[in-house]
């Protein structure tokens, strides 16, 4: 999902800040706020795939347009995340944050009020707005307030936090929805947002967080002609290879993450709050399943880099076989232990190719490419996932569309089999011969 590449991004951005000026307990405060925010993020983003049943049953909503509902957020951060990245560089940072938690906590709150699926659109459209640059600037901040050391450790804990934000979304949302009603389950998440967002502005200044800046490499990355920079992105055939296969992978985790509360719902003749909950614990396996993706292949490539693509198509065609075997099998324990399988492989391609991208794009803009990788994550795989799920389901039920769904992992398979067959000869290229038979890395 797109907060695993956004934390990747700001890390290896991270790499050309000054050493922090600010004590331990402030570090940890704004460790603590940021990761509440990064929650109410993603709880205020998964909250709608709680209520699908509620609002399908009420608006007479077809699955397509429940699908756009939760695709037009991904589909905006997509958009966004690059060039709203850029601004909070030049604005600020903390600034920004400010601006952004406030901007979705009220669209969320917005969304409690809608009248119809119009007015709903349009609040889900702002929510994305809000979000879409956080994930890359938030952890961007933490990260200046920590030592070199403790990267790495935060920048997981906050891949994680996207996962956990995900299932207090959909858990939370389902309860609130089924004893209150759905609007208060989107009134809740906003008022969350809002009072973090406040105690956020109270405690983390500009000033505390930087209070001697000085230019470097990433400053002038930054500011370079977009000119100079494009032909960095798309340099080889395996890089675009990692893009489009990751962005395709995800795909899966965007339908399932969407769609598995009404499929149980549905299925299983679960109520509101147990269908949440119970959907909440599969996207806790896809956030798991991404971080261990990245540390099997990590451990797995040490002797040769290129086996990290090795990794991803393992899993892609993991997810494939467990997925299509789950969705094929009558309700019941065998079908929902195939289902956590899957849907535990179904993101744990992120790592590799996050990796990927960082080994084939140059080392001064590294934020930039993993900006591009973001987007092709939101406008491939993420945004449709949800979407183009909803229409299948319009015409072969909700069942058939999920049956329908692993099948995309053979493209992304073929995706990342192209890339490893490039990616010697690329590197080479990029890196010179010795970084190449050698397996020279940027940790991702």
């Amino acid at each position: 999902m797109a907060f695993h590449t956004d934390a990747a991004s700001a890390a290896a951005s991270a790499a050309w800040a000054p050493a922090p000026a600010v004590s331990r307990r402030y570090a940890w405060a704004v460790f603590a706020l940021s990761f509440g925010l990064l929650l109410s993020d993603y709880m205020s983003r998964q909250v709608l795939n709680a209520v699908f049943p509620l609002l399908k049953a009420e608006w007479l909503l077809t699955d397509a347009q429940l699908g756009s509902l939760s695709g037009v957020v991904a589909l905006a951060v997509g958009v966004l995340a690059f060039p709203m990245s850029l601004l909070a560089d030049r604005w600020g940072r903390v600034r920004s944050l400010v601006v952004a938690a406030t901007t979705w906590s009220v669209a969320t709150l917005g969304c409690a009020v809608a009248a119809g699926y119009g007015q709903m659109f349009v609040g889900r459209l702002f929510v994305g707005i809000g979000e879409a640059a956080y994930g890359s600037v938030g952890i961007a901040v933490v990260l200046s307030v920590f030592p070199i050391g403790l990267r790495a450790t935060l920048s997981g804990a906050f891949i994680a936090g996207g996962a956990f934000g995900a299932v207090l979304g959909v858990a939370i949302g389902g309860y609130v929805g089924q004893h209150l009603g759905w609007r208060w389950a989107f009134g809740a998440m906003g008022i969350f947002g809002l009072v973090l967002a406040v105690g956020f502005a109270l405690v983390v200044t500009e000033k505390r967080l930087n209070p001697a800046p000085r230019p470097g490499r990433a400053e002038r990355a930054a500011s370079a002609p977009l000119r100079t920079v494009l032909p960095g992105l798309f340099s080889s055939v395996s890089v675009v290879s990692a893009y489009v296969g990751s962005g395709l992978q995800l795909f899966i985790p965007g339908a399932l993450i969407a769609w598995l509360p009404s499929f149980f719902n549905r299925s299983y003749a679960m109520p509101t709050a147990e269908a949440g909950g119970t959907a909440g614990i599969f996207a806790l396996l896809i956030g798991i399943g991404m971080i261990g993706g990245g540390m099997a292949s990590d451990r797995i490539s040490r002797s040769d880099a290129a086996r990290k693509w090795l990794v991803a198509v393992a899993c892609s065609l993991g997810s494939l076989v467990l997925l299509t075997a789950a969705f094929r099998l009558p309700t019941g324990a065998p079908q929902l232990v195939l289902l956590g399988a899957g849907a535990l492989l179904s993101g744990a391609t992120a790592g590799p190719a996050a990796a990927m991208v960082a080994n084939l794009t140059p080392g001064a803009i590294p934020a930039t490419a993993f900006g591009t990788l973001t987007l092709a994550n939101s406008l491939l795989g993420l945004a449709p996932g949800a979407a183009v799920t909803g229409m299948i389901a319009d015409r072969t039920g909700l069942l058939g569309a999920l049956q329908s769904v692993p099948l995309v992992a053979l493209l992304a398979s073929a995706c990342f089999l192209i890339g490893r067959s490039r990616y010697h000869a690329d590197l080479s290229r990029l890196s010179g011969r010795t970084a190449a038979t050698r397996g020279v890395e940027v940790p991702a």
